[in-house]
């Protein structure tokens, strides 16, 4: 998967990408555009603001300046949600909204530094492979 944000300042982007434990692929990245790295499934291409018009005839706005698409990632446990909020946090990022907790789901919903919103979030195995219903049966209620 590959998301492209646009960007007003793409170096201050890759340091706040690479803050949050993305790795910056150089064989993609110029003076336009970043390759980021999550994981070997998962790519954000971070594109200068003027790079990223050259892909859409429509006008390209800033996450700052509206909402258009939420990106969320999933990671292996609550734990793990609850250290990248604190490192977008650290980082320069800002909150969304506030952390949501459903027992067999829990999410935070970031944004970055040109407002792009970013969400990671944890769900229960059981929940995820049967749905919500099979998680609470387990649960005993």
């Amino acid at each position: 998967m590959f998301v492209n944000l646009p960007t007003a300042d793409l170096d201050r982007a890759k340091a706040f990408y690479e803050a949050l434990g993305a790795t910056i692929v150089p064989a993609f990245t110029d003076e336009n555009a970043a390759s980021i790295r999550w994981d070997e499934n998962v790519f954000f291409m971070l594109l200068t603001r003027e790079y990223f018009a050259t892909f859409t005839s429509r006008p390209v706005v800033l996450g700052t300046e509206g909402a258009q698409v939420i990106t969320a990632i999933s990671r292996e446990s609550r734990e793990e949600v609850d250290a990248i909020r604190e490192r977008i946090l650290a980082a320069g990022g800002s909150e969304n909204k506030e952390p949501q907790d459903h027992g067999f789901m829990y999410s935070v919903s970031m944004a970055d530094p040109d407002g792009n919103i970013i969400e990671f979030m944890w769900m229960d195995p059981v929940a995820a492979q049967d749905g919500p219903e099979a998680f609470f049966d387990q649960q005993g209620g």
